[in-house]
């Protein structure tokens, strides 16, 4: 199952957000373990150290870049902006050029499982074309660790994005 491009949203204040929808066959509380719990977050995307609370960071070391030809990026503090489990999740990732991606995550039940609604602030020369390849290959990793399977292959992105 691969994750749908994004929807393109303009804020009240005008700022441009990039959301996509995915829905799991899976409880919400597995879902909102897959995203915030550092072993399972190191399945798809990387994993954290530190002291989470809101207002405070985590050390986050991206992984997932690997299984795309990359490497292991150096440690980012991660902002924790909000967190209301197992429902809300809105955090900061620092961006070169002193720039920060905001990153909301709200999973809700829908039927016996759980859908999650995965949205980025999309900052000054950044759009939604930029990073809604990694975004989709990401979530469908997501997706791929929660079911037990294979890990997609990033070359099915890449050249779509």
């Amino acid at each position: 199952m691969s994750t749908p491009p994004a929807e393109i949203r303009t804020e009240p204040d005008g700022a441009t957000t990039a959301v996509w929808r995915r829905e799991y066959p899976d409880p919400v509380e597995d879902v909102w373990a897959a995203i915030t719990k550092s072993e399972r977050l190191g399945r798809w995307i990387g994993t954290w150290t530190g002291e989470p609370r809101v207002g405070g960071t985590v050390s986050f070391t991206l992984t997932g870049e690997v299984d795309a030809g990359g490497e292991v990026d150096e440690p980012a503090d991660v902002r924790i902006h909000a967190c209301a489990p197992p429902r809300h999740l809105a955090v900061e990732f620092p961006a070169p050029e002193n720039r920060s991606w905001l990153i909301d995550l709200t999973v809700e039940p829908h039927g016996a499982g759980a859908v999650l609604v995965f949205a980025q602030r999309l900052v000054d020369g950044i759009r939604a074309e930029d990073v809604d390849a990694g975004w989709r290959w990401y979530l469908d990793r997501l997706g791929a660790s929660l079911a037990g399977t294979p890990m997609p292959d990033w070359s099915a992105y890449e050249s779509a994005g």
